[in-house]
């Protein structure tokens, strides 16, 4: 599982943007995202962690990954 903190995702439109990016870098991802405490949880099928943040941050948003 893969974890990002986008602290810059604030409504139900940022929430459908990062995860249609992140499942079209990674078809196959599950994505759970807790829009309250502004985090992102991927379980990737075969793009890296690198791949998933390059496709969050070109929908705009600014991931960082979590420890």
């Amino acid at each position: 599982m893969i974890t990002f903190e986008v602290n810059d995702m604030s409504c139900g439109h940022c929430v459908r943007a990062i995860t249609q990016a992140v499942q079209e870098a990674d078809p196959g991802a599950q994505v759970q995202i807790d829009l309250p405490s502004h985090r992102v949880q991927v379980q990737p099928a075969a793009a890296d962690a690198a791949a998933l943040k390059a496709a969050i941050e070109e929908v705009g948003y600014t991931p960082v990954q979590a420890g």
